[in-house]
Formats: structure tokens, sequence, C-alpha cells
């Protein structure tokens, strides 16, 4: 986009906050809503993912993939939301569109229209023809970004994972135990202490 400048600035760091934004999101009933705010979400955990663009390829195996997992995230009291640089109209044709015709169909999860390029800006996530890399961030309940991941156009993501780290950092939330490699809901975590190590490596090195 030549008429366009763009600074670009780094991903933010885990441990900071997720910088803020309201924009137009296209809500789960279909309606617009205008007002749509990230800072509505404090007090609960959100995984917010960017894509590049409707109505394209990786992007609605993704969408549909966190569609389908929804309930399990909601059941960990978080919320998903979409983000790309198209149009709320955009997207609102997209999930209006069937699957098996190209579209992601009724998703249960706000998509957010930064057609203004400044939220995908704001996380670092900007290319210069105007689309967003695909980062994902886990957000926790007082906005401060715990987890972040960036993809190139053509790598799709593993929701199982989101999933995975969501459990881990509640986990550490509730119980002060660190999760370890591969760490998954049920298996044992580790006391973040030398004989806590020891002891884990003991049992599973």
């Amino acid at each position: 986009m030549d008429d366009m400048d763009f600074d670009f600035i780094p991903v933010p760091l885990v441990a900071s906050e997720a910088p803020d934004f309201t924009a137009t999101a296209v809500m789960p009933d279909n309606s617009f809503n205008k007002e749509f705010s990230l800072a509505d979400f404090r007090g609960k955990y959100v995984v917010m993912f960017f894509y590049p663009l409707d109505f394209t390829f990786v992007c609605p195996s993704e969408i549909i993939a966190f569609d389908k997992a929804l309930a399990e995230f909601k059941k960990r009291n978080c919320e998903v939301i979409g983000v790309s640089t198209d149009s709320h109209f955009s997207h609102w044709a997209w999930k209006n569109t069937k699957p098996e015709n190209g579209g992601i169909g009724n998703i249960q999860f706000p998509l957010v229209a930064d057609f203004q390029k400044t939220i995908s800006q704001d996380y670092g996530l900007l290319l210069e023809g105007g689309m967003a890399l695909r980062g994902t961030f886990l957000i926790d309940k007082n906005g401060i970004i715990q987890h972040s991941t960036v993809n190139a156009l053509g790598l799709g993501r593993n929701v199982d994972e989101m999933l995975r780290l969501v459990d881990a950092l509640q986990h550490l939330e509730q119980h002060g135990e660190v999760c370890p490699a591969n760490w998954k809901k049920g298996d044992e975590a580790m006391k973040p202490t030398a004989d806590g190590v020891a002891s884990y490596l003991k049992k599973h090195s």
C-alpha cells in the first residue's frame, strides 16, 4: 500500500499489558458492535488471534477449529477473539457463507475489523501490504500478555496447544507450580525450587 506509511514496532513483550483498542466487531448473533473493546474482558482470560484475510485458505480452517473448541475455552473462563484487517462487512459476509462454499459459517466468537490497521500495528504484526501475520496472544485476567506466537502466513495454528497453555497458566496461578515441557492438565507439575526440579527430573527424565 504505497500511499500509507506505517511505523513497525516489535511484538509486545510477554508480561506487558496488552494494547487496548476499541473497534467494530461482528458478534456471535451477527450484529455489529461498534464499541468493541479489549478492556471489557478484564476478569477473563482471552485468546486473541490475528489472521491475514477473510475468504482465504488457512484462515477458515483455524477459525472453525477455534469455534469447535469454544466450549472448552469458555469452561476455563477464556474468551476467543479473532482479528483481521478486513472490514466488518467482509467479516459479516464470510460468516454468512457456508463452509462448503468457502465461508466460516455461524461461528460464535467476535471477529474484530481492524480496517485502519492500527491494532495489527500496535501488536507488531502488520505487513507492508496491509495484512497481519498469524499472531496469537494469551492474555490473563489482568490484561497482561502471558504468551505470544507469530506464524508466517502459510503456517496454521494448533488450537489444542492454546487450550494447553490456558491450562498451564491457570495451574501456575492456582498452585504456584511451574509447568514443564509437554505438560498437560492432570500431569504432575514442578515446584520452582532446586529440590523441586531435582525431584521432578528424578521421576521423569
